[in-house]
């Protein structure tokens, strides 16, 4: 097939997208497919539309390519591509309108409001330790944890450096205490599936940005050593969410968990739409450990976009 993977972009997690972008074009080529890698510019639909793909490898992430607006182009030039469509792209990137969708359904997420960054200098949203973080971004882009030892100050100072600077507005959390967690799902012929439960562990500090992307700053541990019951949990909740969002292709949920609490201490904190290709990254990391290769994988998300 003729295949576009379209990179890039100038979102906050542009070089990881690079590096997504140049795996899935070199698995595309030795699966024999003839490709086009695009980095993504304002003239993003001409050079589509010189490309005449049989099907775009949205390998974007963060916005535009992970909010549905990306998503949006493609299906006014009438192009197939792979993962998730306009709404689910577009709900899935905003954590408040996912908390709305999935917690009446029954997922177990986290509360929180949203809180005007300037409102912080003046009294603390929540009792500590709590989170705070964008609400539309991903990757933990501008995630950061207020506790009563930090050094953000009580209240958090003007001059701190954090994500209050960056973002007019927050969403703020109550900080879940205990272990990092992932699920990837993926479409099937037989519809979607857990592929494994990963454990993160950085080697300091929180899953940050870097702590993602850094080779030797997380130890991953998959599959994840838990409760039976709680690995049940995980699991399930990771395909419901992926098919109440209405995702596709491939999607990865984020969850934490305390022990303290067993299987009433996991929560679902995000879905990923859009989640990484690197040799870093968790989804081929999860469907290695089930016998899928990476080229392999890379077909099975065409395959999906395909039957659309």
């Amino acid at each position: 097939m003729n295949i576009v993977v379209l990179m890039g972009g100038w979102s906050a997690e542009r070089e990881v997208s690079l590096t997504s972008g140049r795996g899935i074009a070199a698995a595309c080529r030795e699966l024999g497919h003839d490709v086009t890698e695009i980095d993504m510019g304002r003239d993003v639909a001409a050079r589509l539309a010189a490309a005449a793909p049989d099907v775009v490898f949205n390998a974007l992430h963060g916005t535009p390519g992970e909010d549905g607006s990306v998503q949006g182009l493609f299906e006014l030039m009438g192009l197939k591509y792979t993962h998730s469509g306009v709404a689910a792209s577009a709900i899935a990137i905003d954590k408040v309108l996912t908390k709305q969708l999935l917690v009446p359904q029954g997922i177990r997420m986290p509360g929180g409001h949203i809180v005007q960054s300037e409102s912080l200098f003046e009294a603390d949203p929540l009792p500590r330790p709590y989170v705070l973080k964008p609400v539309n971004e991903g990757s933990s882009v501008g995630v950061a944890i207020v506790t009563d030892a930090s050094n953000y100050g009580h209240p958090i100072a003007r001059d701190a450096v954090g994500p209050w600077a960056d973002f007019p507005e927050l969403l703020a959390e109550p900080f879940i205490a205990g272990r990092e967690l992932t699920v990837a799902v993926l479409d099937g012929a037989e519809g979607p599936h857990a592929l494994a439960v990963t454990e993160l562990k950085p080697v300091q500090g929180f899953y940050d940005y870097d702590a993602k992307y850094t080779d030797g700053l997380t130890v991953h541990i998959c599959p994840a050593e838990l409760p039976a019951d709680v690995e049940a949990s995980a699991l399930k909740m990771a395909v419901d969410a992926h098919v109440m969002l209405g995702c596709r292709g491939a999607s990865r949920a984020d969850f934490r968990y305390d022990p303290a609490l067993g299987e009433a201490g996991l929560y679902l904190l995000e879905v990923n739409t859009q989640p990484g290709m690197t040799p870093l990254s968790l989804v081929p990391e999860q469907a290695r450990h089930r016998g899928i290769g990476y080229p392999a994988l890379v077909q099975r998300i065409i395959d999906a976009a395909l039957l659309a």
